[in-house]
């Protein structure tokens, strides 16, 4: 599929129902049950490891120790079980290499309803570490459950970090998304990886480091379940800046619904924030993979997340009425 504008298709969609359908997304309302947790838990900014990244990242001699955990829906897993086993390990993969680490080892929790149950997970789970080239190396399993349910846990190393805390005003926003491959019905969850080869998997995943360790970036976030501007809102907030995102400038594969695609899990998609300065640097290291690279936005001083589009401009989240999962800067919570 070729990459195009999303302003391409946007005569077929009116810009208020855009805004609409974004600002009540199902996958940005659950990244404010983010700040429940992390209120309950006490978390307020000052933690010696801050919470709020894609990974907690542990000091650790030269460099960092990444860890991270993911679960899964349980109509997901219900749905399309050797999938999600597959997501158990990449989705992970996905978090380690968004802070600039390498991934070391993966284990897995697994509720099912007898064998039956677990064998398409674990079948999931373990085309995945082959293909990434990534061990499991344990987990708990519990063949008594009235349903399947998945988590998965990775353990990675990160010799320079990229964060979800150091995006600066004056940096522009590139997005990296591996735009071949096609939905996976019925979720908007984009497979661009089930069918690649594994030395492109591999090498796909290293460029995030790559660019960690040239000093070409310091912060980055993963494209999750939040899509691109709910994503793009966490890293705003873990920042303490604001985000205004093009939508004539985002990469999107031919034929699919543009504001769908906002919404989407990409298999592989980071934003960057970036300098002046580096960022056609950036650019070209992320598209001679065959990554579709744009500068899609700039980082603001005003605490809020705005798509426009032509003339049209309008704010998503405004952290200055509430936050979105509630790990900002200490003087956020002061």
């Amino acid at each position: 599929m070729e990459a195009r504008a999303l302003s391409t298709r946007f005569s077929d969609v009116a810009f208020s129902e855009v805004v609409s359908r974004l600002r009540t997304s199902a996958g940005l309302a659950s990244k404010a049950d983010i700040a429940r947790a992390a209120a309950r838990l006490g978390f307020d900014g000052r933690e010696a490891i801050r919470v709020g990244d894609d990974c907690a990242a542990i000091p650790d001699g030269d460099g960092y120790l990444l860890f991270a955990i993911e679960g899964f829906m349980n109509e997901f897993v219900a749905t399309d079980p050797w999938f999600a086993g597959w997501c158990g390990v990449m989705v992970n993969l996905s978090d380690i290499a968004a802070m600039g680490g390498r991934p070391l080892a993966v284990v897995d929790a697994v509720w099912a309803k007898g064998e039956d149950g677990a064998a398409p997970v674990l079948e999931g789970l373990r085309a995945a570490s082959a293909r990434f080239g990534v061990p499991i190396v344990g987990g708990h399993t519990n063949l008594a459950s009235d349903r399947g349910q998945l988590s998965v846990a990775v353990l990675g190393r990160a010799k320079r970090l990229l964060t979800s805390f150091d995006a600066r005003p004056g940096e522009v926003l590139v997005a990296a998304i591996d735009l071949r491959g096609r939905y996976r019905e019925p979720f908007s969850n984009w497979d661009a990886a089930t069918d690649a080869p594994a030395e492109r998997l591999r090498g796909d995943l290293d460029l995030l480091p790559r660019l960690a360790e040239a000093g070409l970036a310091r912060a980055a976030k993963d494209i999750s379940q939040g899509g691109l501007v709910g994503t793009a809102a966490m890293l705003a907030e873990g920042s303490g800046v604001g985000i205004e995102i093009d939508l004539d400038a985002v990469p999107t594969p031919e034929g699919v619904d543009p504001v769908r695609w906002l919404m989407t899990f990409p298999s592989f998609g980071y934003l960057v924030p970036t300098a002046l300065t580096v960022h056609p640097t950036v650019l070209t290291t992320l598209r001679e993979r065959g990554i579709a690279a744009a500068v899609i936005g700039t980082v603001t001083a005003e605490r809020k997340v705005t798509v426009k589009q032509g003339l049209s401009h309008e704010t998503i989240w405004d952290f200055s009425r509430a936050p979105l999962i509630g790990c900002g800067p200490a003087e956020d919570a002061a």
